[in-house]
């Protein structure tokens, strides 16, 4: 029975898409703008020069040494309270 309603369902389907349309310019203007959004868009000198200055800031950052930070907190006695490292302890 589900066959069956299924074949008759797809056998009344009328597209409704502009594709499916008779006339020439409504297709040309369907398939233009699905183009028109596959293509990539155009960049302005902006866009650019962002994407130069963060590939700088990175090319800058792996050719720097890196920093090592370490910060020591006393207790009141004298002793070490606290004892963060932020990055590679040297020896």
């Amino acid at each position: 029975m589900s066959e069956n309603t299924a074949l008759i369902e797809l056998a009344n389907f009328v597209g409704r898409s502009s594709l499916a349309s008779p006339d020439m310019a409504v297709r040309n203007r369907a398939l233009s703008g699905i183009t028109q959004r596959m293509l990539p868009r155009k960049r302005s000198v902006g866009d650019l020069l962002g994407v130069v200055l963060a590939l700088s800031a990175r090319t800058r950052r792996m050719v720097q040494d890196p920093v090592t930070i370490d910060i020591d907190v006393f207790a009141p006695g004298g002793a070490r309270a606290v004892d963060l490292i932020f990055g590679e302890r040297d020896a």
